[in-house]
């Protein structure tokens, strides 16, 4: 006991205990070593459970900060889709008619009878063309479908549509681009509907921000719970009422 009172002494006359050692009621060291191995214990515990509600805080405010702007998104286009039917929209149209140069006509004709009722992308060619005379972007991983009469390329979007078609009859060329407004674009971002695999993996790493920032407020509530006895009837409200308007309502 003399040793490992002489081992805490040197402890804690440099953590800085030392005086409180001094100020024991007690004459005998073994006596205060004991009381000071309680006290190391017990302020041990406060000092981890302080160390982990700030590291709660630290990441919590971490993850509202990524989440912010997300969040604002999502709850907007919550509201706009939820009233999407009250939400008038008027789609604006956009034609372009050309006539399939020969060249071209030529190879999409030959390449129809190779793909007939399959999907493929367009040649080079046809890409480049269309890039420079119609000032239409294509990327080479988008197929058309493909059969003797035409070919059809589908060009989905958010918040819109297109699509392209060569007909392999006329060497007739058509496209046509529909725009259905900023708030349906906004809306197809909340449902992630043809933003593509950037977009798809933001979605993502919001999703992961969010849950990070609900646990973390989770615990942190935990912590707080004991001197705010409101705490778990309200977060029991917040899980009951939506599972009841589910059960009630949602059929």
């Amino acid at each position: 006991m003399q040793i490992l009172g002489a081992f805490l002494w040197a402890v804690l006359r440099d953590g800085g205990i030392f005086c409180f050692y001094e100020t024991l009621p007690f004459s005998t060291p073994d006596t205060k070593m004991i009381i000071i191995i309680i006290y190391i214990l017990t302020e041990r515990g406060r000092l981890a459970k302080g160390f982990l509600l700030k590291t709660l805080y630290q990441w919590h405010w971490i993850s509202s900060a990524l989440c912010l702007m997300g969040m604002l998104l999502f709850s907007v286009t919550g509201i706009t889709l939820n009233h999407a039917s009250q939400i008038e929209a008027t789609p604006r149209v956009t034609s372009q008619k050309a006539q399939t140069p020969v060249s071209l006509q030529q190879q999409l004709t030959q390449l129809a009878t190779r793909y007939d009722g399959k999907t493929a992308p367009l040649p080079s060619a046809v890409q480049q063309w269309l890039a420079k005379n119609q000032s239409i972007e294509l990327s080479s991983s988008q197929e058309a479908e493909w059969s003797l009469e035409e070919v059809y390329l589908p060009l989905p979007r958010a918040g819109g549509d297109a699509w392209l078609r060569f007909s392999l009859t006329d060497s007739s060329f058509e496209y046509e681009l529909t725009d259905r407004g900023w708030i349906s674009f906004a809306n197809d971002l909340h449902k992630g509907r043809n933003t593509g695999v950037a977009w798809a993996w933001f979605i993502d790493v919001f999703a992961v921000a969010c849950l990070l920032f609900s646990l973390t407020g989770l615990l942190i509530l935990k912590f707080h719970a004991a001197n705010r006895p409101l705490v778990w009837p309200i977060v029991g409200l917040g899980v009951l009422l939506p599972a009841l308007l589910v059960i009630l309502f949602v059929h």
